[in-house]
């Protein structure tokens, strides 16, 4: 009965909930940003060049 009680009490404990749920968000964005980290910086690569390339064509 004591284990369910704590168990209960921790469950409802709302006390820094918020940093938990910050924390999850940033390791879920983590996570994201690693898995596609080739994609991301491809597409990164190819903005970059547009815009070089948009950029030398007006001071010409």
């Amino acid at each position: 009965m004591r284990g369910l009680r704590k168990f209960t009490n921790l469950w409802s404990d709302e006390e820094g909930i918020g940093t938990l749920e910050i924390v999850l968000i940033a390791a879920v964005l983590i996570l994201v940003a690693i898995l596609f980290k080739d994609w991301i910086m491809d597409f990164l690569r190819g903005l970059m060049d547009q815009a070089e390339g948009k950029a030398g064509t007006i001071f010409e």
